[in-house]
């Protein structure tokens, strides 16, 4: 594979020792333009065991390798992070496919600043935008206009 190198150094540079099926996880999830649930994993790789699948995200999300987005669909999605490995979350929105349940990440849109009033204490920001993509967006303007 053209990335293993890459995605070796990348693991070796977060403290992750590079398995076989952390690799292919890990190459999955690079090589993926949406983010990806533990179900869409694990049918993309049958011959990785399903505790190997969520032990490695887990590990990769104690690692700030990647983050997890709760979209609204009772699953959560994983993506590769920014690459700041001391940042808390990746401060950017998420978007929601509400006609193909994909969930991308839209990096070059920020999350907005939230003032909150006095005695409230942020830890986190989850900012899903839901709607249509524009694969889906297309498929609707097309089938409306016959």
């Amino acid at each position: 594979m053209v990335n293993e190198p890459a995605n070796v150094s990348l693991l070796e540079s977060r403290g992750i020792r590079p398995t076989s099926s952390r690799l292919l996880i890990l190459r999955q999830l690079t090589g993926s333009d949406e983010a990806l649930s533990m179900a869409d994993i694990e049918r993309l790789l049958p011959t990785v065991d399903k505790s190997t699948i969520s032990r490695t995200l887990a590990l990769f999300l104690l690692h700030r390798l990647v983050h997890a987005i709760d979209d609204g669909s009772g699953s959560l999605k994983y993506a590769l992070s920014d690459g700041d490995e001391e940042a808390a979350d990746d401060e950017h929105t998420h978007f929601a496919c509400t006609q193909c349940h994909r969930t991308f990440c839209l990096k070059q849109v920020h999350v907005p600043v939230v003032d909150l009033p006095e005695g409230f204490s942020l830890q986190s920001i989850s900012y899903v935008l839901k709607g249509l993509c524009p694969e889906c967006s297309t498929k609707a303007k097309v089938s409306s206009q016959r």
